[in-house]
């Protein structure tokens, strides 16, 4: 009895299978018309498809995965030439894959340009040949070492295809209580207090005379000189330092 393995809603156990040499009549008869030939065929090889789709996890929703990967193994059995003198599996495989990849960049919820998406691609199959050779888990230092691509470069090129996750995801369930990831996230930068305190600033600014106003701004918002600023008012230095302290004071009984 087959091993029952489900992937993608299908049960691999199902599937039938195929030597090279049975692979190669059914092309003969497929390419002579024969309908049926084509769909035993196609389910005789859908589990490449499925090997193929697990290669990329979750991205992109694995039963999509599986449909477009599945395109392409129509696409590679559409255009075999039997005459190339090599397995059908080994001209399918970069089709398909091929599929999927335009698949996953054409509907990305973030525009990533090819040279990044070809570094990540190149990095993931460089992860799967060091496991596949004894790495459990192998390191980006080891893999750039093994595309010869700086670390940093693969780093940035891998954090770029994760998919994109939403703030009001849960992360934490227990019953009728969960805790979304926002609320996991914090902002040492703009903090409630700081935002009240920019709030009372704006509102102490606005009720300074227009004078005390312009000088404050060009002084603390643009950054410029007690002489700029007289220069370009037409006052005194210390005319400009006299309003400017006196506007600081009022600021502060506001505030």
């Amino acid at each position: 009895m087959a091993h029952r393995v489900e992937i993608c809603g299908v049960n691999t156990g199902n599937l039938p299978k195929i030597n090279s040499e049975e692979s190669l009549a059914l092309i003969k008869k497929i390419q002579g018309g024969d309908g049926d030939a084509r769909e035993y065929f196609i389910m005789c090889n859908i589990r490449l498809v499925l090997s193929l789709v697990q290669r990329f996890g979750a991205r992109g929703g694995s039963d999509d995965l599986f449909q477009v990967g599945c395109v392409g193994l129509i696409k590679a059995l559409n255009n075999f030439d039997v005459s190339l003198n090599v397995r059908f599996s080994t001209y399918a495989v970069p089709m398909i894959i091929g599929e999927i990849r335009r698949f996953l960049r054409d509907s990305s919820a973030l525009k990533i340009s090819r040279n990044i998406r070809d570094v990540a691609y190149k990095a993931m199959r460089a992860r799967e040949k060091l496991e596949t050779s004894g790495h459990d888990e192998p390191t980006i230092s080891e893999i750039a070492a093994e595309i010869d691509i700086p670390l940093s470069e693969i780093a940035c090129a891998l954090d770029a295809i994760c998919d994109p996750v939403s703030l009001y995801e849960s992360v934490f369930s227990d019953g009728d209580n969960s805790i979304m990831l926002m609320e996991q996230i914090g902002d040492a930068k703009n903090t409630d207090e700081k935002w009240i305190e920019e709030t009372a600033l704006r509102e102490a600014v606005k009720k300074l005379p227009e004078r005390e106003r312009k000088i404050i701004y060009m002084r603390y918002f643009l950054g410029k000189t007690q002489i700029e600023i007289a220069d370009e008012i037409n006052i005194s230095q210390a005319q400009v330092s006299r309003l400017e302290k006196n506007a600081l004071e009022q600021m502060k009984k506001h505030m």
